[in-house]
């Protein structure tokens, strides 16, 4: 990112925050605010398994409330990076899966798995999450480093 002369930040962001809504976009600040919040990186990277139903997706993200999940459900899928499928059965059947946009982002959560597990290794800490690493993930490979 290029600082403007007074080093204010990025001037695609305070175009936006000027123009509201016509642009121009910050590409960075778009991903952020799609996987940004407490829990959706976790949810998406999840997701990347296979389709989920609500209660499973709750036995994953065990710190969410069941409300929490439910909003963080519902942002992912007005931004049409999920995919609610509704069942009509008794009871009802609800699953959650990745639209093509929810599946482009797995390059993204790969990256920030990778360089995390390096910085954790870096400050002599292991990894201990719910993300499961990645396929074909060597922690002591060189480029999984996070540099």
């Amino acid at each position: 990112m290029l600082l403007d002369e007074r080093n204010e930040g990025c001037p695609a962001c305070a175009a936006a925050s000027k123009h509201g809504s016509d642009g121009p976009f910050c590409p960075v600040e778009t991903t952020l605010g799609l996987i940004g919040g407490k829990y959706k990186a976790l949810i998406l990277w999840r997701l990347m398994e296979g389709p989920l139903r609500f209660s499973q997706l709750s036995r994953i993200v065990t710190c969410a409330t069941p409300r929490m999940l439910t909003r963080q459900l519902r942002e992912l899928e007005a931004d049409h990076l999920v995919h609610r499928e509704v069942y009509p059965e008794v009871p009802v059947r609800v699953e959650y899966s990745l639209t093509e946009a929810g599946k482009s982002i797995y390059p993204i959560l790969e990256a920030m798995y990778r360089w995390g597990s390096g910085y954790l290794a870096r400050q002599g800490k292991a990894v201990g999450c719910a993300m499961r690493p990645p396929l074909g993930f060597d922690p002591k490979a060189p480029e999984d480093q996070g540099k």
